[in-house]
């Protein structure tokens, strides 16, 4: 496909849990990209929930759905796409509630996915001294066994939430392939679509860790869940040696 405008629909979706605070500049941002947005709240108590569904307004480009009960991250972004494809869009940006992500990006992300419409866009994350040295040993670990995964370093952060994907293709990896529902999500979709030949195109964007954010990530929980992530993966490589090794040709 070549990088016709003409069919190219893109909308973005935010996944939140009790994120609200900042998502009202979120959608500004999102908003003056002229990108139609749906918000999934994943689940929130009852006082941010009613902040949330506070910014549902159709008429200006913005649908909030609800999950009753946090079902995860993956789980959200799931709902987010099926969606997305009901209302005839090709594309998703993905972005998260909490305002870590440089909003002015956007526009080279779209740019990106329009020049590069069958592959995965993601944000190529510049961090400042805002980031937790836990998260930065988290996210090197994870980075080593992507690239054992992949055979390669074309991935450099499976980690990061501020993407454009290619619906069609996503939602067939999610309906036939086992892809984790919560913190798990963001690399194993990313590894899956890259083993079934969707380039992955890096932008580089700054990425804060906002001083006042409560993290949803559960240490210990989704530390096992990565792990045990890494594994099936690593062992779903060793079926696809061949296959990897030939696209390197």
């Amino acid at each position: 496909m070549g990088n016709d405008m003409s069919s190219f629909k893109c909308c973005a979706i935010i996944p939140t849990l009790n994120h609200y605070k900042a998502l009202g500049d979120v959608i500004k941002g999102v908003r003056d990209q002229n990108l139609e947005i749906i918000i999934i709240d994943d689940g929130s108590n009852a006082a941010a929930a009613a902040c949330i569904k506070a910014f549902h307004k159709p008429s200006e480009g913005i649908e909030v759905l609800r999950h009753d009960i946090n079902l995860g991250k993956g789980a959200a972004l799931e709902t987010g796409l099926a969606r997305s494809l009901e209302r005839g869009f090709t594309h998703a940006l993905q972005i998260d509630a909490d305002g870590q992500h440089d909003l002015s990006d956007i526009a080279h992300l779209i740019e990106a996915s329009i020049s590069h419409p069958d592959d995965l866009v993601t944000a190529k994350p510049i961090y400042d001294s805002s980031m937790p040295l836990a998260r930065k040993i988290g996210r090197w670990f994870t980075h080593v066994w992507v690239w054992v995964e992949t055979l390669s370093f074309n991935i450099s952060d499976s980690m990061c939430g501020f993407r454009v994907y290619p619906i069609q293709k996503t939602l067939e990896l999610l309906g036939s392939e086992n892809v984790g529902k919560r913190m798990d999500f963001d690399t194993s979709v990313m590894v899956r679509l890259y083993w079934r030949g969707v380039d992955v195109i890096e932008v580089p964007s700054n990425v804060i860790y906002p001083a006042e954010n409560t993290s949803n990530f559960k240490v210990v929980a989704d530390n096992i869940r990565i792990s045990i992530m890494h594994t099936r993966l690593v062992f779903g490589m060793l079926g696809r040696l061949i296959t990897l090794r030939m696209r390197y040709r």
